[in-house]
Formats: structure tokens, C-alpha cells, sequence
């Protein structure tokens, strides 16, 4: 995208300008020939960056590996003393790019907002590593957390997974696997503007223009990386919208109304309410793909985490 490029008028006013700044940032990094993967992926971190600072101060932050996997986590604590919940966060970015520190900032605003721990997750990126190896690594901290390796001040008990785009899939489809392996479902899933199948929509359509953050060649793009072949294509911890969905923790999804993936989003509480699942879905007028990194300027983004973060108290408790 070049910095000419106008959010589309339909956004919220704030949300317009988290597009142009990003749209400005991407711009003073223009593709090259033979630009690597991981020169896209160190751009995607230098655009992220201002969106990242600021925000709630934490008692505690640590990092550690741990599980079978030796996976990397960070740990954000709002208070110590406590058995806190804990919130386990799975970072968006197309299975492709971003990461803890894109994510950093949303994270504690979870941790602050609903008093919880929050455990981000370092799942290994594709295409490099293939699914299903980001969902076995995050079973592999769940297990650990139960097991009691990231150490006192957590209440291995309620536990809660959350994640945007693609972390919203494997939100889902981590519980699907927890379920398949006959390991108990978490208390609860907080899923933000989620990639929940590969079909195109007219969703896709109605806001696939550069005016709005996300368009369906990306997402093609994100599919082909992680998946392995076309098998992979119709497996339901893949596309978990294809999936049986019965026994799932209860649910809340924030759906941004201007996204080429609004439609899954609605299909995704449909079929989850049809499976018995407890849904709460709030379809947020103005807002964007990844309009939740722009808390720092926009009441809309403040009111969906604040919305969310008080539901998932309820579910899971607060101790702050």
C-alpha cells in the first residue's frame, strides 16, 4: 500500500486514521527486488511499533519456554499476590508475521482490564512451520500451564484462550484439539475478527478494497503458507467453521463490521449457538480488520476491549 491510499468512509473516524498511519508507514518501506520474508517480517514490526507503546503498566512481565515444545511465552501479571486466571493470547498476522511485541499492548490491556494473567504465546511461524504445528505447540504450553511450569501466581484452573484473525482460528480449533486428544476444553474463547474458513464471500468482496486493512489475496496468500496441501484445506482444525463444534467453552466474538471476514465471523456464532455453545458476538460499526491495535486513539476500540474484557471476568474470574 502507498500512503496516498484513503480509508474507506465508512470507518470510524479514528479507525480511518490508524489506516492512513499504517498505510504511511508501510509506504516509507517500499517492496524491493529480492526482498526476503524476513525483511517483510521486520517491516510488519517497525509499522506495529508506535501502535504497541503506552498502555497499562504491569506488575510483572516474564518470559520462559516451556512444554514439550520448549515454546516461548510472556507472562503479563497486572497485580502478585494472587491466583490469578490466566488468558492465553495467540497473536494474528496470517500464520505469517507479528508477533509478542506487535501484540504487546494488547495483550496487558487484557491482563489490566479483565484482571488476569496473560500468557502470549511464540508459536512458530509459516510458511517455515506447516499446520498443525502452531496448534500442537499451543496445546503443549496449555499442558504445561496445567501442569504448573510457568510457576506460582497462576490459577491453572480457569483458563481462557483469545486471539485476532488467524489467533481467533486457532483459539477455536485448539479447543477442537483438546477435545479430539481427551484433554478438557478451556473455560472460555475470546475470539476478535477471526479467520474461520478459506471461501470467499461477498464480504470479500464489499470491503477487499485498499481502502479497509485486509483484502482476499492476502488471505490467500496466509491460507497457501500454512496449510500443507489441499487435504489440509478441509480439515476442521484447519477451517474450523467446518468443524463439529459441540462441547466448546463458552464464546465471545468481536466482529469488525468493515472486514472482508465479517461473514465467517457471523457464520462462526451461528454454527457455534447451533452446536449448544453460550455466544456472546458484537458487531462493531466502523471498525476494521485489526482495529483493536488502535486503542491508543479510538473510543470504539476502548469499548470492544472493555466489553470483552468484562465478559471474560465473568468467566473466568478477577483478581484485581
Amino acid at each position: 500500500m502507498s500512503d496516498d491510499i484513503k480509508a474507506a468512509a465508512d470507518l470510524a473516524p479514528e479507525i480511518q486514521r490508524f489506516h492512513e498511519a499504517i498505510n504511511g508507514g508501510y509506504a516509507a518501506y517500499p517492496p524491493h527486488p529480492g526482498q526476503t520474508l524476513a525483511d517483510r517480517r521486520q517491516v510488519a514490526e517497525k509499522v506495529r511499533a508506535p501502535w504497541t507503546k503506552g498502555g497499562p503498566v504491569m506488575a510483572r512481565t516474564r518470559e520462559m519456554c516451556i512444554g514439550q515444545r520448549n515454546v516461548r511465552v510472556r507472562i503479563h501479571e497486572p497485580v502478585l499476590g494472587a491466583d490469578l486466571p490466566v488468558l492465553i493470547y495467540i497473536h494474528g498476522g496470517g500464520w505469517m508475521l507479528f508477533s509478542l511485541d506487535t501484540h504487546d499492548r494488547l495483550m496487558r490491556e487484557y491482563a489490566a482490564r479483565a484482571g488476569v494473567a496473560v500468557v502470549g504465546i511464540d508459536y512458530s511461524l509459516s510458511p517455515e512451520a506447516k499446520f498443525p504445528t502452531a496448534l500442537e505447540e499451543i496445546v503443549s504450553v496449555i499442558d504445561a500451564l496445567r501442569a504448573g511450569e510457568a510457576g506460582e501466581g497462576l490459577d491453572a484452573t480457569r483458563l481462557a484462550i483469545a486471539g485476532d484473525s488467524v489467533g481467533g482460528n486457532m483459539s477455536v480449533a485448539t479447543n477442537l484439539l483438546l477435545k479430539c486428544q481427551g484433554k478438557p476444553v478451556l473455560n472460555a474463547m475470546l475470539m476478535n475478527y477471526g479467520a474461520f474458513d478459506h471461501a470467499v464471500t461477498s464480504s470479500h468482496e464489499r470491503y477487499g478494497s485498499d481502502g479497509y486493512m485486509l483484502n482476499s489475496a492476502e488471505m490467500v496468500v496466509f491460507w497457501d503458507a500454512y496449510l500443507r496441501g489441499p487435504d489440509d484445506y478441509r480439515d476442521p482444525l484447519a477451517a474450523p467453521l467446518r468443524a463439529d463444534l459441540s462441547g466448546l467453552p463458552p464464546a465471545f466474538l468481536a466482529i469488525a463490521a468493515c472486514d472482508i471476514l465479517v461473514d465467517e465471523n457471523l457464520a462462526m456464532a451461528d454454527a457455534l449457538r447451533a452446536a449448544g455453545v453460550a455466544v456472546v458476538a458484537n458487531l462493531y460499526e466502523g471498525a476494521s480488520h485489526s482495529f483493536l491495535e488502535a486503542v491508543s486513539i479510538s473510543p470504539l476500540a476502548d469499548r470492544a476491549l472493555t466489553e470483552a474484557a468484562a465478559w471474560l471476568a465473568a468467566k473466568i474470574g478477577s483478581r484485581t
